[in-house]
């Protein structure tokens, strides 16, 4: 009988759902897993003639799969601790590349880890794609390439230009009284030299400033201090600082026992909001900041990744600087993209291909860092889906049984 290709189709689609809910909860806890489901269809209905009113008289021939859908709604974001982890939140993929057949791939599993040439990679062990940056600064224009996390990696001194010292002086102190604060310059090869700046009273309101380093610093240096600058300062009778003018310039440090650059300093006296840094009042002598924007080498220490997919280092001079920038793949049809495994999904030609950008921008989703995004397999309602899928299995085998006694009978009548 023709009829027992009806419930043999409606048994091996709801064997073909049953897997796909057995797919989903295998992968439960796998990151960046996308749920599925099956979509169903009828199959071409047979024409049997028509009624006496003219209405088609027919019946179909049982159901097929006629497709596959992946919800790409986001999964819970799980934090890690581990900075090289990414979560991307929103539209986008990250771009990983196989580096044994040069094979692109996508991805929203972003449980990375660095490798042994402090390259980001998958968990199987495919490059993290992204923009690099050179001397912290990325071009997103460029090719993409490995973000590389290398502890090794330096940051180069920078010689200090400016300073600043937020500097009280006691209005009731006495003529010839001193105060001496020092603060810690960097030259062109990272050397540090401390600069001490000592404030004399001459009288009311006065007071004279000199500038010194240790002489062992210095090429040809004598006695324990060289002065390298020296003024005046005068107050206005509510303490504020009206001479010198910010900032005071041409405090020269030259002739460097290191070889470095000779250094060119300048002394900024105004602070935020344009008050004054160094004032005068019935207080204690006390500096209470400095500040100055030079810094010695630094190594990496750490890194940490931003919103926008920015990898920044953080080094040991306490500066920080962009190491990178991961990539994030959009396509005009993400339910074309074709899964590989690994959690890994191919462009096809239903997908569109890979428009490349970074997170945030161009409808693309955020990343946040150190952390991970969960599967989205809802476990209530896969076991929902599999009650569904168990009953009309139920429903199709009765009915082939059902079919095979009705054979039996007419066979037996035959006979």
């Amino acid at each position: 009988m023709s009829s027992f290709s009806l419930p043999l189709s409606g048994l091996a689609a709801s064997s073909d759902q049953l897997n796909v809910i057995a797919n989903n909860l295998a992968n439960l806890n796998t990151d960046g897993y996308k749920d599925e489901s099956l979509n169903f269809a009828d199959l071409f209905n047979q024409m049997q003639g028509v009624s006496g009113n003219g209405d088609p008289i027919e019946y179909g021939s049982g159901v097929k799969v006629a497709g596959e859908t992946a919800n790409f709604t986001n999964g819970t974001v799980a934090s890690t601790g581990v900075s090289a982890n990414m979560a991307l939140q929103g539209n986008g993929f990250f771009v990983v590349k196989d580096t044994a057949d040069n094979q692109t791939s996508y991805t929203r599993d972003g449980a990375f880890s660095v490798n042994s040439e402090g390259q980001l990679v998958t968990s199987a062990g495919q490059t993290v794609m992204g923009y690099p940056a050179v001397n912290g600064q990325i071009s997103t224009s460029s090719v993409l390439g490995p973000i590389n996390v290398d502890q090794s990696t330096n940051i180069p001194a920078v010689a200090t230009t400016s300073f600043q010292m937020n500097t009280n002086l006691d209005a009731t102190a006495g003529t010839g009284t001193t105060f001496s604060s020092p603060i810690t310059v960097y030259d062109s090869l990272g050397s540090s030299h401390v600069v001490t700046v000592t404030y004399t009273n001459t009288s009311a309101n006065n007071w004279n400033y000199s500038i010194t380093v240790p002489s062992s610093d210095i090429t040809g240096g004598t006695g324990t201090n060289t002065t390298i600058a020296t003024g005046t300062m005068k107050f206005d009778s509510s303490g504020n600082l009206t001479s010198p003018a910010s900032p005071i310039t041409g405090i020269n440090l030259s002739n460097l026992a290191d070889g470095a650059a000779n250094m060119s300093l300048s002394w900024t006296l105004t602070g935020p909001g344009g008050g004054g840094s160094i004032t005068q009042q019935d207080a204690a002598s006390a500096t209470t900041t400095t500040s100055q924007n030079g810094y010695g080498v630094g190594t990496l220490t750490g890194f940490s990744v931003l919103s926008d997919g920015t990898v920044e280092g953080q080094f040991s001079n306490d500066q920080t600087l962009a190491l990178g920038q991961v990539a994030v793949a959009s396509f005009a049809n993400d339910q074309g993209l074709q899964q590989s495994g690994n959690n890994d999904y191919q462009a096809t030609f239903s997908s569109g291909a890979a428009a490349i950008g970074v997170a945030g921008a161009g409808g693309n989703g955020t990343i946040t860092g150190g952390a991970v995004e969960d599967s989205n397999v809802s476990l209530s309602t896969e076991f929902a889906n599999m009650i569904v899928a168990q009953q009309n299995y139920d429903a199709n085998a009765k009915v082939l049984t059902t079919m095979d006694q009705v054979s039996q009978a007419t066979i037996q009548l035959i006979s």
